[in-house]
């Protein structure tokens, strides 16, 4: 019985919890335990040795260690190697292994690597590519170089590849490719696998067949399960689901990702305005898309160039940053206006300027909260502007009632720091109020923004600082000097 139960827990991955502990750690021969190798340290080391067959010459050995790399750890790693170093790697390794690197390397990388490749060789990495990730290539170097590269390659490759560099970058026409399985919808299901057999190697997407009527128009899709449990006497219009969602080449491509995650797509096809399928956008660049607009979002909120990064040049991020800067510093005047104009006030009572920035970093923060809310809201597209008043003044009375409760705890640390109970009762009050205002600031900001065609996202966590900030002061100075008799 005792050993029928071991092997049900063995049979369940019970009993390999004690294999795992012996796998994660290493004896030493004194103490009994070895210190874990981190997934870190490992890579680490297998770039060491990469660096190493490149500085030795060695094609053999950089082959070998280049099997046990993913290429984007490696094209992290290539990120931060000299030119010479990158020059040696590019004529040591072979062009499939190099349009691997090109697919998962950033724009700057990509650039480097081809100034060091004759158009010739680029034309021959092309060949292991994508059309999409061709065309993003080609966006990035110079126009010379661009037009060089077009004029080498052949007149049916030119076209395509020239139609999707006429599309914005952002835009549906931009992310999508043209490597997808469309067959007519009137083939048998026999017919349609043979052809799918021929076509696979060559594609992006095999999951999903795109059926077209005969004058190449998108008549819906076909699960590839569909299709190899059907008979094969059936035709592909007869399995195929109609409720198609599509986009047009110029769509935005935040707009294509929220229709991506609401139908959970694993591709969605891009049509012309006669519905002809033009190409496909697949799911792993909607993941690309999600991360560049929420970095963005992110960056923008904080009046930061989306352009800017890390690698970005000390010239190029001060330029970037000021614009946003200057802005900044005329609303932090107008706030000092508004205290100056209580100068007097403030004279009389000095525990004003100790327990005012209370008041406005409070409403701040909680503007904050509902700037959040309300940008992810409108990023997934769960924001009607048509009714969106409703919104803000949930969001005003939301932050008014945090104020009420958040402005008691201050009023009674204020009254026991102070011992005025008419002090301690305006912060009350004022902090009520400046919620109020940074909720309403917090959800008109963005959906003004939204409404103007702009970013919502775009600096307005600057605005709603100076609208907190400047309406905090006055609301907390105005109530001060009216009761100013019971405070000094």
């Amino acid at each position: 019985m005792e050993k029928r139960e071991k092997t049900a827990q063995e049979d369940l991955g019970l009993g390999r919890m004690e294999e795992q502990e012996e796998y994660k750690t290493e004896l030493f021969p004194e103490q009994g335990f070895v210190e874990e190798r981190s997934q870190e340290e490992i890579l680490e080391e297998q770039i060491a040795e990469i660096v190493d067959a490149l500085e030795r010459a060695d094609r053999q050995r950089l082959d070998d260690q280049y099997e046990h790399l993913h290429p984007i750890d490696l094209a992290e790693a290539m990120e931060d190697w000299d030119e010479e170093l990158l020059g040696q790697f590019c004529s040591l390794a072979d062009d499939e292994k190099l349009a691997e690197l090109f697919e998962e390397s950033d724009e700057k990388l990509q650039v480097q690597l081809t100034n060091f490749l004759d158009n010739q060789r680029v034309l021959h990495i092309f060949s292991f590519m994508q059309k999409d990730d061709i065309v993003d290539i080609l966006g990035n170097l110079k126009i010379n170089r661009r037009k060089q590269l077009l004029d080498l390659m052949r007149a049916g490759e030119r076209r395509i590849i020239t139609e999707l560099l006429g599309y914005e970058e952002d835009s549906a026409g931009g992310l999508m490719t043209t490597a997808y399985i469309a067959l007519n919808g009137h083939l048998t299901i026999g017919a349609a696998i043979r052809k799918i057999k021929d076509i696979a190697p060559k594609t992006e997407l095999l999951e999903t067949i795109f059926v077209l009527n005969g004058r190449r128009q998108l008549m819906g899709t076909a699960d590839l399960r569909d299709i190899l449990v059907a008979s094969d006497s059936d035709t592909l219009d007869s399995i195929c689901d109609e409720q198609v969602v599509s986009v047009t080449p110029e769509t935005d491509q935040e707009e294509v990702s929220l229709l991506v995650s609401k139908y959970d797509l694993n591709a969605i096809p891009v049509v012309n305005k006669r519905n002809i399928l033009l190409g496909i956008i697949t799911v792993d660049d909607i993941i690309d898309v999600i991360l560049e607009e929420h970095t963005e979002d992110m960056l923008q909120m904080a009046g930061v160039s989306k352009e800017e990064s890390i690698d970005s040049t000390l010239g190029e991020s001060v330029k970037r940053r000021m614009p946003w800067l200057f802005v900044n510093l005329i609303t932090a005047f107008l706030a000092s206006f508004a205290i100056q104009s209580f100068a007097g006030v403030i004279e009389q009572v000095v525990a004003l300027s100790a327990t005012m920035t209370i008041v406005t970093g409070m409403g701040g923060n909680s503007g904050n909260q509902t700037l959040s809310i309300i940008i992810r809201s409108i990023a997934l597209g769960e924001i009607d502007l048509k009714t969106s008043w409703r919104l803000v003044l949930k969001e005003a009375f939301v932050c008014m009632i945090d104020g009420f409760v958040v402005g008691i705890f201050t009023s009674l640390i204020v009254y026991l720091r102070y011992g005025n109970l008419y002090l301690a009762g305006i912060i009350w009050m004022a902090m009520i109020l400046n919620f109020f205002i940074s909720g309403l600031f917090g959800s008109l900001i963005p959906l003004i923004f939204k409404a103007l065609k702009l970013d919502p996202a775009l600096a307005s966590s600057i605005f709603l600082t100076a609208a907190t900030d400047i309406l905090g002061f006055l609301i907390f100075l105005g109530l001060a000097s009216l009761f100013l008799p019971m405070l000094v």
